[in-house]
């Protein structure tokens, strides 16, 4: 095991009554995997993704538990985008439907409406099916992947969380996603232009 990365506060215990997973802090999981890029549209310039344009996204923290929430997000402040965060199944529909984010971190087991509950939700909803969603829990059964993997999630964390697999994989999906924002921007100005004509 890799040593414990230093963080703010202490995140070694689950407070009595939580319904989540042993709390987020520590080192486990296997090496970050890589996000295959989007191809660009002929002709168009699109420009490179790079640090400075993650400033302009937006993560959704979801966790029941308070410490776990200022973990992920103390872990998340490198990145330098807007870091939201609910607390339940619930609330965090109603973050994603008053203000879309561009990518949501997803704890699975919490009270009134479950991780599964919420990816399966927002991935029927066609005008949010494409935010990518990590599922960050501590189940470790080939049966809850199968479940999160029917439930639409984009990819996995298990808890306990390591810094730097959660940093890079966030950093990767995020890229991919403001790609992809370009790309259709682009596309729909090249429409524009060929109706012009």
């Amino acid at each position: 095991m890799h040593d414990q990365p230093t963080s703010p506060g202490s995140a070694t215990g689950t407070p009595p009554g939580s319904t989540s997973g042993p709390a987020i802090g520590s080192v486990a999981g296997p090496a970050a995997g890589s996000t295959a890029g989007t191809g660009a549209a002929p002709g168009a310039d699109l420009g490179p993704i790079d640090e400075a344009d993650l400033t302009s996204a937006s993560v959704l923290v979801v966790d029941d538990n308070e410490q776990n929430l200022e973990l992920l997000q103390a872990y998340l402040e490198d990145i330098g985008c807007e870091i939201r965060s609910a607390s339940d199944g619930v609330e965090a529909m109603r973050a994603v439907e008053e203000r879309p984010p561009d990518l949501i971190l997803l704890d699975v087991m919490m009270p009134r409406m479950s991780g599964f509950q919420v990816c399966a939700k927002i991935k029927e909803d066609a005008s949010l099916r494409d935010i990518p969603i990590v599922m960050v829990t501590a189940l470790n059964e080939i049966s809850d992947v199968e479940r999160a993997v029917e439930c639409g999630a984009d990819d996995f964390l298990t808890k306990p969380v390591q810094r730097i697999e959660l940093v890079t994989r966030v950093k990767s999906l995020l890229r991919v996603r403001l790609l992809k924002r370009q790309l259709e921007k682009a596309l729909e100005q090249m429409k524009r232009l060929s109706r012009e004509d």
